[in-house]
């Protein structure tokens, strides 16, 4: 015979489960799309700025691009890149310090960067000029 105690316990149970479920579902995160522009140059240390604009919940927001980097850098460039945000609650989640490790490259470029705030941009680019770079790069955006 199933006490009421029992009953209760259970069900308190599945409530816990599914809200657990729930919330961490990355369901209740957004997205959007992004678009930029970077200007890099560097001699052994190197920068990079540029500009863009997040597109998120019909809405448009101007970018800020900025970042340096050390190591084995040589060389400038233009790059624009298009992509997707993902796993933002608000436009503010975009903002902060992308990491991602320096590639050698020339031409078409294609990567996936995180923040500290989880958020993730999956961009594609066409790069102008030439970079050559083997170090760890950090990028930093913020909305304006």
């Amino acid at each position: 015979m199933i006490t009421m105690r029992l009953i209760f316990t259970m069900r308190a149970a599945l409530i816990a489960l599914v809200a657990g479920l729930l919330m961490s579902t990355p369901g209740f995160a957004d997205g959007g799309t992004i678009a930029f522009t970077v200007f890099k140059g560097g001699w052994f240390i190197g920068g990079s700025a540029g500009s863009g604009t997040l597109f998120f919940r019909g809405r448009s927001y101007p970018l800020s691009i900025g970042g340096i980097s050390a190591g084995l850098v040589f060389g400038g460039s233009e790059t624009r890149f298009r992509g997707t945000v993902s796993n933002i609650r608000q436009v503010s989640d975009v903002a902060g310090v992308y990491g991602a490790a320096g590639a050698v490259g020339v031409g078409a470029q294609a990567i996936v960067l995180r923040n500290e705030k989880g958020a993730t941009l999956q961009l594609t680019g066409q790069q102008i000029g030439l970079q050559v770079n083997a170090d760890l790069s950090g990028l930093a955006i913020s909305i304006r």
